[in-house]
């Protein structure tokens, strides 16, 4: 299988800087390098803080990737980076590197898209990703349904979250309940004891007139501090886990029902769930248990390659070699607000710019005596 792609990804749209190597679709390493602890004190991620951290770990975390993967860093078809969206200093930061990468070996820049990444990360784990492809992508950062004929060039999204996310969601309610930060994983463990039916939390945008894809999750999260401020301020204790629970069934009934309504209606068989949300194991259940009720064929990633890193880009930098797009210019912009709509960043026609193109101006003899 020499000729499949092997491509290095780099990901740092976030607090984690991930550096993942990957063949065709053979997951070669997988690094991950997490300044989580460090915004745990402030309660959310820092972007400056995060910045700082990924400059100091991009090129332990890269020299990591390589040794884990066994290759020489000569042996790469090309450098795949998140170009957006994501944190603007962040996305800088990993941008920047993969330039660096890119030109110093001679090999194609690839800049792609945090979210389409996050769906053809599970070519990794499934094989190969059928088209089309109804992907549900559930993060800190974003909400969104999106329909994919091809990962490389064609992702239209069906619906999104109209305010907060379902992550920042879990974060504000584990806060309100001082279980820490981040909410998910915390929120998740206390609701298996819990009972999700014990209280009764608002579904958002389920009614008849509202969009049929659309999320919105602030009116929930809301509601359940209301519910918890209201327990408290009578001196009553707080049933941690069925608050946990029921906040919990709220959102994953909403994010499945909507899903599976959205595969219903657009005839495809096939659905995808991913981001860090993803690795929510009531969502994973629940998903399962639709889609097997509708006939649908339910695709989850393990929970590692949910959340952010960078076998995800890696993953679709080797799709974009193997189908043959136009790799990415050395003038390649960090976008904090990239569209899903453009699954990758290709390269304006290099033809009659040279002036311009600032990397050159540098010989490669000064920059490598």
């Amino acid at each position: 299988m020499a000729d499949e792609p092997l491509v290095l990804g780099i990901e740092t749209s976030c607090d984690e800087t991930g550096v993942g190597i990957v063949r065709g679709t053979t997951l070669l390493a997988d690094a991950i390098a997490s300044s989580v602890d460090e915004h745990a004190r402030f309660g959310g991620v820092v972007p400056e803080v995060a910045s700082r951290a990924h400059l100091e770990a991009m090129v332990p975390t890269i020299d990591r990737a390589l040794k884990e993967a066994g290759v020489s860093a000569r042996d790469l078809d090309g450098i795949a980076v998140t170009a957006g969206p994501g944190l603007a200093g962040a996305l800088l930061v990993g941008v920047s590197a993969a330039k660096a990468y890119a030109y110093a070996l001679g090999k194609p820049l690839y800049g792609v898209n945090h979210l389409a990444s996050h769906i053809c990360v599970d070519q990794l784990e499934h094989g190969p990703l059928p088209e089309p492809t109804m992907a549900l992508l559930v993060s800190g950062g974003h909400s969104s349904l999106l329909l994919s004929s091809d990962i490389t060039s064609d992702v239209r999204p069906m619906g999104a979250t109209i305010d907060d996310a379902a992550g920042e969601a879990f974060d504000k309610i584990a806060r309100v309940l001082n279980l820490g930060f981040p909410g998910g994983p915390v929120i998740d463990r206390y609701a298996r004891e819990g009972d999700p039916n014990a209280i009764a939390f608002p579904r958002g945008l389920t009614g008849p007139r509202d969009p049929a894809y659309d999320f919105s999750f602030s009116g929930l999260k809301t509601a359940v501090a209301r519910w918890i401020e209201a327990k408290r301020a009578v001196g009553e204790e707080v049933p941690v886990r069925d608050v946990s629970a029921s906040f919990q069934e709220a959102v994953v009934d909403v994010l499945t029902r909507k899903a599976v309504r959205a595969c219903k209606d657009e005839g495809v068989d096939h659905l995808m769930i991913g981001g860090g949300v993803a690795a929510n194991s009531r969502l994973r259940a629940l998903a399962q248990e639709r889609c097997e009720a509708a006939g649908i064929r339910l695709r989850v990633p393990r929970p590692k390659l949910c959340t952010d890193n960078g076998a995800m880009v890696a993953a679709l930098g080797a799709e974009m070699v193997a189908r043959n797009r136009t790799a990415s210019s050395w003038d390649l912009p960090a976008d904090s607000s990239l569209p899903v709509t453009e699954p990758h960043v290709p390269g304006k026609d290099h033809g009659h710019h040279h002036g311009h193109d600032h990397v050159h101006e540098v010989s490669k003899e000064n920059l490598y005596p």
